[in-house]
């Protein structure tokens, strides 16, 4: 079977090293332009191009646009692969492509179908505090994550877990089912299964989701914020005017506050009538607590306005946060 494989980042260079692994045929590959990236803003090629020059596969494609790129269409037709993989690819195919496999094109996707159909399905289960996800392999149609569903593997996500760790674990699942989804289309034995109407849309993430929102989210929602947005772009807020990201935190109830802190006790009505956003303690030896809604925050991992990501007790040797005031 001769494969066409179309992916950009890290999450599709597994599934293409499963493939390679699995004594697959990998003809070409597809993938993103090199983009300029970093401080040096230097030219730098996606994990998926570099592992397939590491694998020898010469023929690379990275056009910039695929829709009327009538050049790089033609190429594909005259290439004539049994099956192409899309896995991660960032670019919606057109009907001429999806129509030129004798196999068809099978997709690798980072939810169990169908929902969170999109373009960030990982972050958003982890946003949304959910406990179960998994990968989904399918056959491709015209509609985005619509196609009918081959093979899928559920997980359990963990209460700390971060999106770049759930990433990386579906990473490698997701490669491990596309082999086993290829074996499958190769002996006539894939199944296929339609989606139905109950879906969800995971849409890409936006700036403006990561400031913390300290009167309406509660402890459990700002934690999966926190979760969800590492290592993306981090969650934060203002005191006095800086931004300060919060890279990892962890929940408290009012209770267990009282219990950690028991000289709190005389002062519960005014400690539980404190607006969210309060700092309650923050020193390098106690760490950093912070009154939220229906609980309370202790920030274990944060960072500063201009400075690196670090633990929150070296964080406070060397900056002030002054208990009483607010995030905003």
């Amino acid at each position: 079977m001769r494969i066409l494989f179309m992916g950009t980042p890290d999450f599709a260079k597994d599934s293409l090293e499963a493939l390679i692994k699995a004594g697959y045929n990998v003809e070409a590959v597809v993938t993103n332009p090199d983009r300029p990236k970093g401080r040096g803003m230097k030219m730098m090629m996606s994990p998926v191009k570099e592992f397939a020059i590491e694998s020898g596969i010469e023929k690379i494609y990275q056009p910039e646009k695929i829709k009327k790129n009538e050049e790089f269409i033609n190429e594909i037709k005259n290439m004539n692969p049994d099956l192409i993989v899309v896995v991660a690819y960032g670019k919606i195919l057109p009907k001429e492509i999806l129509d030129i496999p004798k196999y068809g094109c099978v997709n690798v996707h980072g939810s169990l179908l169908p929902k969170y159909r999109g373009a960030a399905p990982i972050q958003w289960a982890v946003l949304n505090g959910d406990k179960v996800t998994g990968v989904t392999t399918m056959f491709m149609d015209v509609g985005m994550d619509t196609g009918d569903m081959i093979l899928k593997k559920e997980v359990t996500i963990g209460d700390n877990e971060t999106t770049g760790e759930l990433w990386d674990r579906l990473s490698k699942i997701g490669g491990e089912l596309l082999v086993e989804t290829v074996k499958k289309i190769e002996s006539g034995t894939a199944p296929r299964e339609k989606q139905g109407e109950d879906f969800s849309i995971a849409p890409m993430l936006n700036k403006e989701i990561a400031k913390i929102d300290w009167e309406n989210k509660t402890a459990t929602e700002i934690k999966n914020l926190v979760r969800g947005l590492n290592p993306i772009m981090g969650a934060y807020s203002f005191y006095e005017g800086n931004k300060i990201k919060f890279w990892k935190v962890e929940t408290y109830t009012d209770a267990q506050i009282l219990e950690l802190f028991p000289d709190l006790k005389e002062y519960e009505d005014r400690f539980l009538d404190l607006p969210e956003g309060t700092i309650l303690f923050s020193d390098s030896k106690t760490g950093l607590y912070i009154k939220a809604k229906e609980g309370n925050i202790k920030v274990i991992e944060i960072q500063g306005e201009n400075a690196k990501r670090m633990k929150t007790e070296d964080f406070l040797r060397g900056t002030y946060l002054a208990a009483g005031l607010c995030f905003e």
